[in-house]
């Protein structure tokens, strides 16, 4: 059982379960992450949810998220 706490960022821009799928692979691929999924809200805030063995900061998400498209983190 993962004891790791799950953390949760606010991301706009998502507009389809591509652009979910887009992001979750980019945030996976981030050293200690065991898990991401994205709940995408179309014209609104979609909630990613990460468990790490490690506290992510909001430079990574932000990167993920650039990379993944033009999907930009809410602070």
């Amino acid at each position: 059982m993962d004891s790791s706490p799950t953390q949760t960022f606010l991301a706009t821009g998502l507009t389809c379960g591509h652009c979910g799928a887009a992001v979750t692979d980019e945030i996976s691929a981030l050293p200690g992450v065991t898990h991401a999924s994205v709940e995408v809200v179309r014209d609104g805030e979609s909630v990613i949810s990460v468990v790490a063995d490690r506290e992510l900061g909001t430079e990574e998400i932000s990167g993920a998220l650039d990379e993944a498209g033009d999907y930009h983190l809410v602070r």
